[in-house]
């Protein structure tokens, strides 16, 4: 029997066995045949058996992998597969060691956050345009949310000791009680400038509260309340996308990579103790370095 019916059998006497153990689907057998299969096929020349297959033979697999442009995700399942395949021969006696058990699946990464346009931010922002005290309060939140990159819980518990508008900053406790200092844009300033001196004290009334944002009833804003808040504005500015408040400080950090800023310092500004949290708007840096390589490189 050569090296190539050997792991063809190896491979059919594992699918008929997750078939029997597990009842496992047409589909899903079909998917480890042809990842299996895959496999053998990259092994040609180089091992004879798949059960001589060692720890540095998968892991140049998994790299052959990645320089050929598969995703993370696809690689993923190929190594899920292997290891359950190894995992199977082990218990079978096939082989000694599983070569499998010390590797790591691929990083998949995170989804990218959905930014918003300067110009749909633009429009959501002049949403609420009545003079209102509810109105606002709800253009001076959205300002203070687009300007500061503040999650929605920051933003709906902020306090007036918090506030420094003569310096325009903003002092935050965030996260693990982590304290952190953002700036404040002039436009966001003053929105917030002209709420504390007309909207807040109309919607405060009799009632006594250190927060910054209110509701009709004088008591602090919720969350929720802010959620259905942007939804609404989102409607009456026509954006046709699903957002929601978070979609606001992804807008802020995208925005500041566009024109300009390092990842370092929007770490600093969205209170990210790690950077590798932070790392999921490189596409937007890479998507700017290369526009900017297109247009100014003399052979771009």
């Amino acid at each position: 029997m050569t090296g190539d019916d050997r792991s063809a059998g190896l491979i059919d006497q594992f699918l008929d066995a997750a078939w029997l153990e597990s009842g496992l689907s047409a589909n899903t057998l079909a998917a480890y045949r042809s990842d299996l299969s895959a496999f053998n096929r990259w092994c040609d020349g180089k091992i004879d058996v798949l059960d001589k297959v060692s720890r540095a033979d998968l892991l140049n697999y998994l790299a052959a992998n990645v320089y050929a442009g598969l995703s993370a995700r696809s690689s993923a399942r190929r190594l899920s597969t292997l290891r359950r395949f190894y995992q199977y021969l082990l218990r079978e006696g096939l082989i000694v060691l599983d070569p499998t058990s010390d590797i790591r699946s691929p990083a998949q990464g995170r989804p990218l956050p959905k930014a918003m346009t300067e110009t749909a931010v633009e429009k959501l922002l002049g949403a609420p345009s009545e003079g209102t005290a509810l109105s606002l309060r709800d253009r001076s939140m959205l300002e203070t949310m687009y300007s500061s990159g503040l999650r929605v819980s920051e933003l709906v518990k902020l306090n007036l000791n918090q506030l420094d508008l003569n310096t325009g900053l903003i002092r935050i406790v965030g996260k693990g009680g982590k304290e952190r200092i953002v700036p404040l844009g002039d436009e966001a300033a003053d929105c917030l400038q002209r709420y504390l001196e007309i909207g807040r004290p109309e919607l405060l009334g009799d009632h006594k509260s250190d927060g910054v944002f209110l509701t009709r009833r004088g008591h602090p804003m919720t969350r929720q309340a802010f959620w259905q808040l942007i939804k609404r504005y989102a409607v009456r500015a026509g954006i046709t996308t699903d957002i929601s408040p978070h979609t606001l400080r992804h807008a802020f950090a995208t925005h500041l990579l566009n024109h300009g800023a390092d990842l370092r310092s929007v770490q600093m500004l969205l209170g990210h103790s790690d950077l590798s949290t932070t790392q999921i708007y490189t596409h937007v840096a890479r998507a700017r370095l290369q526009s900017l390589h297109s247009a100014h490189h003399p052979r771009g």
